[in-house]
Order: C-alpha cells, then sequence, then structure tokens
C-alpha cells in the first residue's frame, strides 16, 4: 500500500497543471472615425449651417417685379421711378427696383444713380440685405457694363460732331472759293483799245 501510495503521488505530481501565463490584455487600436461620424461633429454642423442657403422668398418678390418693369412703356416706366423714388429708403427690394427702373431708361446719369442704389445695397450687412447681396452682385455687373458702353457711345458720339462740325467748315471754304471762281468768270472782258493816228493824217471815220 506504500508503494500504491507513492506511485499515486508521483502521478499527481506529474499531472499537476504548469504556471499559466496571464493572458495578453488586449491592446487598443486607433480606429479613424468614418466621414458619417466626421460630420456629426460640432464644427461640421456649424459649418453647414453657415453655408446652408437662406430664405430666397425676397428674391424672387424681386425677380418677379423686375420682369413687370422690364415690360413696360416709356410713359409707365417714368411713373415708376417716381413712384419708387418716393418710398426709395422704405426697405432694400425697392432700392434694387429703382435700380432695375432707371436702367431702362439708357440714360448716363440713370445709369449712375442705378449703380449707387445697388452698390449701397451690397454694403448694408442686414440680414435683410444680405439675402439679397448675390442679385445685388449680378445687377452691379450688368450695370457697370452698361455705364462702359454709354461712356464709349458718348465718345464715339462727340467724334461725330466734332468731324461734322470740320466737315461744315471745309464745306463753307470751298463755297467762297466757288463764289471768287464764279465772280471771275462772269466779269466783261475789255475792248481792245483803237490804233494810234499817224501826225498829218485826217482821223478815220467809221463805216456807216
Amino acid at each position: 500500500m506504500l508503494l500504491v501510495a507513492a506511485l499515486t503521488m508521483a502521478g499527481c505530481n506529474a499531472t499537476a497543471p504548469q504556471a499559466v501565463a496571464a493572458p495578453a490584455q488586449p491592446t487598443a487600436t486607433a480606429i479613424a472615425p468614418s466621414p458619417s461620424v466626421a460630420a456629426e461633429s460640432p464644427n461640421a454642423r456649424q459649418i453647414s449651417a453657415t453655408e446652408a442657403p437662406q430664405d430666397a422668398a425676397p428674391v424672387l418678390q424681386v425677380l418677379a417685379q423686375t420682369d413687370r418693369t422690364l415690360r413696360m412703356a416709356p410713359a409707365e416706366l417714368a411713373k415708376e421711378i417716381a413712384r419708387l423714388g418716393e418710398a426709395e429708403d422704405a426697405s432694400v427690394e425697392t432700392s434694387l427696383l429703382l435700380a432695375t427702373a432707371l436702367a431702362q431708361t439708357r440714360q448716363p446719369v440713370d445709369t449712375a444713380r442705378a449703380l449707387g442704389l445697388v452698390q449701397r445695397v451690397m454694403g448694408n450687412t442686414a440680414a435683410a440685405a444680405q439675402v439679397l447681396h448675390p442679385l445685388a452682385r449680378l445687377m452691379e455687373s450688368r450695370l457697370l457694363q452698361q455705364r462702359r458702353l454709354e461712356d464709349q457711345l458718348e465718345r464715339q458720339t462727340q467724334q461725330l460732331r466734332e468731324a461734322q462740325r470740320r466737315n461744315d467748315q471745309l464745306n463753307e471754304r470751298l463755297e467762297a472759293v466757288r463764289a471768287i471762281e464764279r465772280s471771275l468768270t462772269t466779269r466783261p472782258a475789255p475792248l481792245p483799245a483803237a490804233p494810234a493816228s499817224l501826225p498829218g493824217s485826217s482821223p478815220q471815220r467809221p463805216a456807216p
């Protein structure tokens, strides 16, 4: 029995589990945020909010009234300019409508006034004006081009007047030279002088 006990103890020692190493701790792996998660960050939400399109109702209202202004007859357009001029400072939309009406007269003084109104709207930092800034920039570009064309037309008209004035002066001088020529051709030719008589000879009598 002692032998059996010794063998049993030897077998238990042989099959005893060895020291088990502590399990490795999982290493943290940095995971890049997905685009969808990045888009949900506060900064991204702030940028998207500032870049979102604003209310387009004032722009549509100005465009609708502008279309009506473009189809007005000259007499009706003059009345519209007078009406809008009285309420020029009532709203930002009124300033743009007045600028549109003034641009239709094709007069340099009205074009300059319309350009001033549009640039005043662009310099307005109020929320109601900022909505109309893109439309105001478009109108400014058109008015600047129209003003350049009007200035070019004015220079050409001035050059034409100067050329016409020089042409009139040349015509007057040419007519004066022609008058002198006519006076020379219509003057009667002088009569031929009578031959002188010899001494002691009687003067000749004209034949009957």
